[in-house]
């Protein structure tokens, strides 16, 4: 999939205008050079197919030393299965650590935490083309007022559906959560053989809207001191929405309790279910499925009809290694590689979506599949808590373990959440 030329223009315009000044230079890089000249080396994350991803990095490269003669750039693209080892290695070894990585958007705090993030903030304000970084992807740079690198993509989730199966029994997309849970237990008694909507009880970023469109939080606070509100009223009504949908009337707890987000997409994509909560980079997943042609997606809607949930906006980011002996050029290349330009071929080569919100509603135009994450991201997007603590939690499987008690019939909502919401009051105190 390539962007179309005149969309291609477009963004090449806004990247000469915003790339035509030499970059600004700063001295406060803890390694106390900034050298001009030498090797730069860049850590980017390996996809499932990652030559479309190398042709637009290359691209960008081939821009960057052009520019800048006496220089070289190698980049190696690393797991993302065993980044937060690599990365945090790379912290405490500055000889042999990169200058300008890719990093997941919940990683932020930690490693800012971990002091290894350079603080950009400068620079990013003095960027042209920051100005158009949505809200939430700027939210996901910043710790304390502070930011550490600039965003790189964003990933959404919405509700796909099976278009032959709604035309079948006369039934029209949900246009709220009341009305999602009936029509799914609706297919599920038409259709014992399919799941009305997959859901798992490991699929957090897929729980997460529910939490958030009643009204609920994960966690209050800010500036690196938070505190749990999942045993909130409002969050409470949000599991009982979410884990409503487990049981022989729509997905079997023995079955569905263990699933993950790849595993409800996979439910859907091979025509075991009606209903997905997938993100704009399942589209590809699904379109390789067996129900190609016969799906559709729409916004997962909200509590009240017509609105729509709240959805987590996950992603990826730039960021600059405080140990970088390059300071400047590393900085330029980290915006070079996060532009306008190459998010936007980055989005043909692999589908991730813009951070810009002009370029995101340009390749929206281009591409039809795009606009229900658009309306869903332009509707309002939340993130995780902006503290350390949240690599802990996450990696603890602390909302999971509270969805599979509800599920399974272990505890009831108030006691898993109570329980869920001392194990994050400890890791948000052990975070500081």
């Amino acid at each position: 999939m390539k962007l179309a030329p005149r969309l291609a223009l477009l963004l090449a315009a806004a990247v000469v205008a915003a790339t035509a000044c030499a970059p600004q230079t700063s001295d406060d890089s803890s390694s106390g050079k900034d050298e001009k000249s030498g090797t730069l080396r860049v850590w980017l994350f390996q996809e499932v197919n990652n030559k479309p991803k190398e042709k637009v990095v290359d691209a960008v490269l081939a821009g960057f030393e052009k520019a800048y003669e006496d220089t070289e750039v190698t980049v190696e693209y690393i797991p993302v299965e065993t980044r937060a080892q690599r990365i945090k290695a790379a912290f405490n070894d500055p000889a042999s650590a990169p200058d300008v990585i890719e990093y997941g958007n919940t990683d932020t705090a930690g490693y800012v935490k971990d002091g290894g993030l350079l603080d950009v903030t400068e620079e990013f304000a003095a960027w042209d083309e920051a100005k158009d970084t949505d809200a939430t992807a700027r939210q996901s740079v910043t710790v304390d007022g502070k930011v550490y690198g600039a965003p790189y993509f964003v990933g959404v989730r919405a509700l796909y559906y099976r278009t032959d199966v709604f035309d079948e029994l006369g039934l029209k997309p949900p246009k709220s959560m009341d009305e999602l849970a009936a029509t799914a237990k609706r297919i599920r008694a038409e259709k014992p053989d399919l799941y009305g909507i997959a859901v798992g009880g490991a699929y957090t970023y897929g729980a997460m809207p529910f939490i958030w469109a009643n009204g609920g939080e994960l966690a209050t606070g800010k500036g690196g001191s938070y505190a749990s509100a999942i045993d909130s009223a409002a969050a409470r009504e949000g599991i009982e929405a979410y884990t409503s949908l487990f049981g022989d009337d729509n997905c079997p707890a023995a079955k569905c309790a263990g699933m993950g987000g790849n595993d409800t997409v996979t439910a859907f994509a091979s025509g075991k279910a009606a209903m997905a909560i997938g993100g704009d980079f399942s589209h590809q997943a699904v379109e390789a499925g067996e129900v190609k042609g016969e799906y559709a997606v729409v916004p997962l809607p909200g509590v009240e009809p017509g609105s729509i949930a709240p959805a987590f906006a996950g992603g990826n980011n730039i960021g600059v290694l405080r140990s970088t002996s390059h300071r400047t050029l590393a900085v330029d290349l980290m915006k070079r590689l996060a532009s306008k330009e190459a998010q936007g071929d980055l989005f043909g080569a692999m589908g991730f979506l813009p951070t810009f919100t002009d370029v995101r509603q340009r390749v929206a135009a281009e591409e039809p599949f795009v606009k229900p994450f658009v309306d869903t991201l332009a509707a309002g997007t939340k993130f995780v808590p902006a503290s350390a603590a949240w690599a802990t939690i996450d990696s603890s499987q602390v909302l999971p373990t509270m969805f599979q008690e509800v599920v399974s019939g272990k505890k009831d909502v108030g006691a898993a959440a109570g329980d869920a919401a001392k194990k994050m009051d400890d890791a948000f105190g052990s975070a500081g």
